[in-house]
């Protein structure tokens, strides 16, 4: 089996998500020297933090924290896109578990009861074939051992994606609409709401607003970057 893995390492390598060099056979992903220089971000604390306050005065939310900084040209950038559209789905697992440890091991999140994924809209998720969230929300559930609930939220209107466009614009032209088709599933719980990256936090703004109607919602927010 070994003599296998190394035959197809050596005919067909593996390589780096974000720099696309070579990984060793101990490599997975992402090589270490890109592990080591991705833009992780520190907190001193996860309830006030520039984060959270992308959401003052717009939603009460218990905290809400980030894993990467996502800069218009880095490395962040590169695992995003590879994870949305080029179908590598291990990223989130990869994502999830590292972040779902650091989670874990703060105890910030000990009483959330259920992790709740932002949707795709029905015909986006048919022509991409997945939600880029699955694996990273199912890697925090493991991690922080609560459920993930991926029907939760419904997608009723589609826009076109958002991470590139300016600042401005992506916050005048958000309208995206969500819905809960079972609301006693969530009733009297703390949800944390994942999504991949907050630009403006437009949607995530309108996905709790409507949790937010349910009977003693809480919501915290985790996502995998954040836009500087």
């Amino acid at each position: 089996m070994k003599l296998l893995r190394d035959f197809l390492h050596l005919f067909f390598p593996k390589t780096c998500t974000t720099c696309n060099t070579q990984l060793l056979e101990s490599e997975k992903i992402i090589c270490t020297l890109c592990r080591h220089d991705l833009p992780i971000i520190c907190y001193k604390s996860y309830k006030d933090n520039k984060i959270t306050r992308v959401f003052y005065g717009r939603i009460p939310i218990e905290k809400a924290i980030s894993f990467l900084f996502y800069r218009k040209e880095g490395k962040t950038k590169k695992i995003i896109h590879a994870l949305k559209y080029k179908g590598q789905q291990n990223i989130g697992a990869l994502i999830g578990n590292w972040f779902g440890h650091v989670l874990k091991e703060s105890k910030e999140f000990d009483h959330i009861d259920c992790i709740v994924p932002v949707p795709l809209h029905p015909k986006k998720q048919r022509k991409r074939g997945y939600n880029q969230l699955t694996t990273f929300g199912l890697s925090l559930s493991k991690q922080l051992q609560k459920p993930y609930l991926e029907n939760i939220l419904m997608r009723s209107s589609t826009s076109k994606t958002q991470t590139f466009k300016e600042r401005f614009e992506r916050f005048s032209k958000t309208s995206t609409k969500f819905n809960v088709p079972n609301t006693s599933t969530i009733q009297n719980k703390h949800i944390l709401l994942i999504d991949d990256v907050i630009t403006t936090g437009a949607t995530l703004e309108a996905c709790s607003k409507e949790l937010l109607t349910i009977e003693n919602v809480k919501i915290s927010i985790v996502t995998i970057a954040y836009t500087e």
